[in-house]
């Protein structure tokens, strides 16, 4: 059993058994090994190899050694040995060793001889290097997202005992953080001329109005000097949708300014690329067409080029930076797979790299990070990626409205984009059929890309691909909404995106979704990104707030008339006596992300309701009950600056009763006389 540690000395602890069956073999060039001049004893070896995983960019691939004559437990490890005792003698080969797996999940870990270590921040580099030295390591790069990080090598055939060196180093007094390099398998989160996403469409006479009005957002803004990066398996930048947009465009695997895809396969960052920022100069627009294009192509989960993205991103001025992908999920169609209950940490490498875009980006505003929630059917509070409480992951809809059923849950969903679904016919529960392929996107050019040349998948050259999906299409697209917000606001700070995000979302699926007091579903988040309505509050919160005169506004709904409008913050018409006032829906007007909202209202013979944020009903749909009093307080960074001042008209009640800031205003709980009319009023202070 090996070990490590994710946070420290005082942190998680993850264990890791050996793979008897398995052997890890890296290529010295980017060649497949069964493509190698070997030996005719390793060919034969190799013919009882099957590979379970791969890590092109770092031409490493994982194999099963099956061995069908042997009838002994010990069989595939012997086989093992053999293949790394004469793969090693292999010109071509630079190494065939052990590999590892998750002691929980089963799943092939590939370790490194580096090392990531932090010592305690204002330790002189070279009490650092004495330590690192010390003990036969060499610093191979410091590291600039944090203070006092190094990227550290082994001596060569060090193999194992890095997990004893890992942990001498963080034992050591002035260490803060220290894990051996373990890489893991990076799943993307995709499924698989119809733009549905951005506007109206009619597809077979149906029309599919699950867009997210992007096309009415572009009026104010399509994205203009606003940078997002795509971190992923890199971009085809010669696309006729990328030309004149690529900048800073970067290999952290290689360490090279080219974000090129290298290995066929490498086409999800082209069609993630396509849905955030494609110019629309032939056949795909992105959400933000105008938005310049950083693509990043990074390493395998857990390893160092993964980290350095977020650093690379944040020093070469991206404004967003969106990653489609993350720890394997389960099967979606399987729901007790083990897979979906296994916990995934962030590792200290990347958290704090993630940490360094989020204090540093945007000239200290921070980058907005966004993140595919998964396609297990799983609960995604359990990824440490998408889950990290300072990105926004993002879950998918389909072209129907409701979640598209794949799709990981949880309290981390912060919003959802419309994207792909699977057939109805495979999922247990009955469902319409969707209604399209999939998103009609940018796909790598040739025979090389998903689309291959068939009209049918995209178009005849295979430039285009009409079947992208998974939350890998989602998180791009959300990445694009950011791209707008900033392109009209762009003083906007990282939380002030979050917020505004979180306050132009459409619920969908309200009968179903399970939205909270809050207003949060843990399958759509706060709902559906509306563009359009993210612009429109991104400009409102560029007002100068010592100039903006807030107001109130709403709905009223009575038990015998139709709903009466809350207009300057006083019913439009009183409530007729024959009548009684059953709920109020508020909202604070202008919107600013730093400044909101939230009512109570108390219902005769019933109580007080809870706290209600703007945007939501406060109060009963049983039309035998009323309204007999209400209270209004502000929230938000700017509350203190403000004052809410109310007044509640009682029935059979000459005067008005007067509160403010969350003071009860009306009757009291064991009241009987009806609220007739209600009065606002927002004043600075």
């Amino acid at each position: 059993m090996y070990q490590y540690q994710y946070g420290g000395k005082k942190g998680l602890t993850l264990q890791l058994t050996e793979a008897s069956d398995l052997v890890v073999v890296r290529t010295k060039e980017a060649t497949a090994v069964k493509d190698l001049a070997l030996s005719n004893t390793s060919k034969r070896l190799l013919s009882k190899m099957m590979p379970v995983v791969s890590f092109p960019e770092a031409n490493v691939t994982v194999f099963k050694c099956i061995d069908k004559k042997s009838r002994s437990l010990g069989g595939g490890m012997k086989l093992r040995n053999q293949v790394r005792k004469n793969f090693n003698e292999e010109k071509e080969i630079r190494f065939a060793g052990r590999v590892l797996k998750d002691a929980k999940s089963g799943e092939p870990v590939v370790y490194t001889e580096n090392f990531f270590v932090k010592f305690k921040d204002k330790t002189k580099g070279a009490a650092c290097k004495a330590v690192i030295e010390d003990l036969g390591l060499r610093v191979k790069e410091k590291l600039g997202f944090a203070e006092c990080a190094y990227f550290v090598q082994a001596e060569s055939g060090t193999g194992m005992k890095i997990f004893e060196l890992s942990e001498q180093l963080l034992n050591h007094k002035a260490v803060e953080y220290c894990h051996p390099e373990l890489v893991r398998q990076k799943k993307h989160r995709s499924i698989f001329p119809n733009q549905w996403h951005l506007l109206p469409f009619e597809r077979n006479g149906q029309v599919i109005n699950q867009h997210v009005a992007a096309e009415l957002a572009w009026t104010t803004s399509r994205g203009e000097g606003i940078t997002i990066a795509i971190v992923d398996d890199g971009v085809d930048e010669s696309h006729e949708e990328f030309v004149g947009k690529i900048v800073s465009p970067y290999d952290t695997v290689i360490d090279e300014q080219d974000g090129n895809p290298k290995r066929r396969g490498e086409n999800h960052g082209t069609a993630c690329a396509g849905v955030a920022c494609a110019a629309g100069r032939n056949k795909a627009s992105g959400v933000a067409p105008e938005a310049m294009l950083m693509p990043i192509r990074s390493g395998g989960l857990g390893s160092l080029a993964e980290a350095k993205a977020f650093w690379w991103a944040t020093d070469n001025g991206a404004d967003i930076i969106s990653c489609s992908w993350g720890p394997m999920d389960g099967p979606w169609w399987d729901s007790q797979d083990p897979q979906h209950f296994r916990e995934f940490p962030l590792p200290d490498s990347t958290r704090l790299a993630i940490d360094y875009a989020i204090t540093n980006g945007r000239d200290g505003k921070g980058c907005i990070i966004v993140w595919a929630a998964g396609n297990g059917n799983e609960s995604c509070d359990l990824d440490g990626y998408a889950s990290y409480p300072k990105v926004i992951a993002v879950a998918a809809s389909n072209d129907r409205g409701v979640r598209s059923y794949y799709s990981d849950y949880g309290q981390c969903v912060w919003c959802c984009f419309p994207s792909s679904d699977v057939d109805s016919r495979y999922v247990p529960v009955p469902r319409p059929q969707p209604l399209t392929p999939g998103i009609w996107t940018t796909d790598r050019q040739g025979r090389e890309g998903y689309n291959q040349g068939n009209i049918t998948e995209g178009d005849v050259a295979g430039s285009y691909t009409n079947s992208f999906g998974g939350t890998s299409s989602s998180c791009p697209g959300v990445a694009g909404v950011a791209a707008l917000m900033l392109g009209a606001n762009e003083a906007l700070t990282w939380q002030e995106v979050r917020a505004i995000i979180k306050n132009s979302c459409d619920q969908i699926d309200v009968d179903f979704g399970d939205y909270d007091a809050n207003g949060h579903s843990p399958f759509y988040g706060y709902g559906k990104i509306n563009a359009a309505r993210a612009v429109e509050n991104s400009l409102s919160a560029k007002e100068n707030v010592e100039t903006l005169n807030y107001g109130v506004h709403g709905v009223a709904q009575l038990n015998k008339e139709a709903d009466v409008p809350i207009s300057a913050g006083e019913l439009t018409k009183a409530v007729h006596p024959k009548c009684r006032l059953l709920s109020i829906d508020l909202d604070l007007t202008p919107f600013h992300p730093n400044l909101s909202l939230e009512y109570k209202t108390i219902i005769n013979n019933k109580g007080t309701t809870p706290w209600t944020k703007a945007g939501e009903v406060s109060g009963t749909t049983d039309r035998r009950r009323k309204l007999i009093g209400y209270a209004v307080r502000l929230k938000g960074d700017l509350a203190d600056q403000y004052e809410v001042v109310y007044k509640a008209k009682i029935r059979k009640n000459e005067e008005w009763v007067t509160a403010k800031n969350g003071r009860i205003c009306g009757s009291d709980k064991n009241g009987s006389q009806a609220i007739e009319n209600i009065q606002i009023e927002i004043v600075k202070q």
